[in-house]
């Protein structure tokens, strides 16, 4: 891994020119005086130019340009992917997936969706891929080692409906349709090791365990993994805030899950165990050589902390007007400005 600084916006820097040149004269202005001083033998005005104020105002400054540079660690790392595994993550988009605990939680997709995240995280070189779910297996990615690509899509694609199922039925989902996957080019040939990872709320309408069982065991073998995100008091809730009164969650659910998890040779986990899935899905995949891919770039900008280092020099410089006007008991001394000489009556 190589880190780098880098400066993301370095032309913002040259802000500090519009303070910096005026303190620059300013400067130049009291060296000029100083010689004309000594040369009349005159004496330099009491307290003289608080040199050490406008150093820190300086510093301000220079730390805010600095800022407004945009200044940024950057990581680069050698992005290395499995060649002989793939998984391919298939979200039920049905509308009984938008079914929730109440108006205002979230619904069945929602959870899905972030399942698919956490549970993609876990295969860091195993690429993964997206499809849903009715009563046809649509692909929305392929499987891609880019994690980044994978979340994207499970973000921007993924909703209720959306294809809707070919035909109009009570319950859109058929289990049945997973047994397309295997000869639908979702792998590629060179990935033994294949795992569908169904996220669904398990409700289905009359399909054959038996034979998505038979297409999933062809050569080279798909291994089956589900998590349900079912619960008996959820319902859909209609834009008026109403639950619908034509939805009721299926029981049967379970077991319809647990029989096509039997018929596959696969595991079933709830939601709340994403864990224990994860760690399933990692053991269905094994281990196996992997190929460098290229280079993955991570960014980590620096600038709010160097604006906030800014903040040092101007409590210095508060701090020490502070001081030396508690110097003087018993006088009003004026508010000193960096550059200005101290007046007392």
């Amino acid at each position: 891994m190589l880190a780098d600084l880098v400066f993301l916006s370095p032309l913002a820097a040259l802000v500090a020119v519009a303070v910096l040149l005026p303190l620059a004269a300013f400067v130049l202005a009291e060296r000029r005086l100083a010689v004309v001083r000594r040369v009349l033998a005159l004496q330099p005005p009491r307290g003289g130019v608080d040199v050490a104020a406008l150093a820190l105002l300086a510093a301000v400054v220079l730390l805010l340009a600095l800022a407004a540079a945009q200044p940024a660690l950057t990581e680069t790392q050698t992005q290395r992917v499995r060649t002989d595994a793939e998984a391919l993550f298939v979200l039920d988009i049905s509308q009984s997936m938008a079914a929730s605990a109440g108006r205002q939680r979230s619904k069945r997709l929602e959870r899905a969706s972030s399942a698919a995240i956490r549970l993609r995280s876990s295969l860091a070189a195993v690429p993964s891929g997206v499809a849903t779910l009715t009563d046809r297996v649509l692909p929305n990615l392929l499987p891609v080692p880019d994690a980044a690509a994978f979340d994207a899509t499970i973000r921007q694609t993924v909703a209720i409906n959306q294809p809707p199922p070919r035909e109009l039925n009570v319950r859109a989902t058929n289990f049945a349709a997973l047994a397309s996957i295997p000869r639908s080019g979702y792998f590629q040939g060179s990935a033994k090791r294949r795992v569908v990872v169904l996220l669904t709320d398990g409700e289905s309408s009359f399909f054959d365990p038996a034979v998505v069982g038979r297409a999933l065991a062809a050569s080279p073998r798909t291994d089956f993994l589900a998590v349900q995100f079912w619960r008996s008091s959820e319902s859909i809730y209609k834009s008026s805030g109403n639950a619908d009164p034509n939805y009721r969650p299926d029981p049967s659910s379970k077991s319809q899950l647990a029989a096509l998890a039997a018929a596959t040779h696969g595991r079933v986990f709830s939601e709340g165990n994403l864990g224990g899935a994860a760690k399933a899905l990692r053991t269905m995949l094994g281990r196996g050589s992997t190929r460098s891919v290229g280079h993955t770039r991570t960014t980590h900008p620096l600038a709010p902390y160097v604006a906030l280092l800014a903040l040092l020099p101007l409590t210095l410089i508060f701090a020490r007007n502070l001081r030396l006007q508690g110097r003087r008991p018993g006088t009003r001394t004026e508010a000193r400005v960096p550059g200005e000489t101290l007046r007392s009556t």
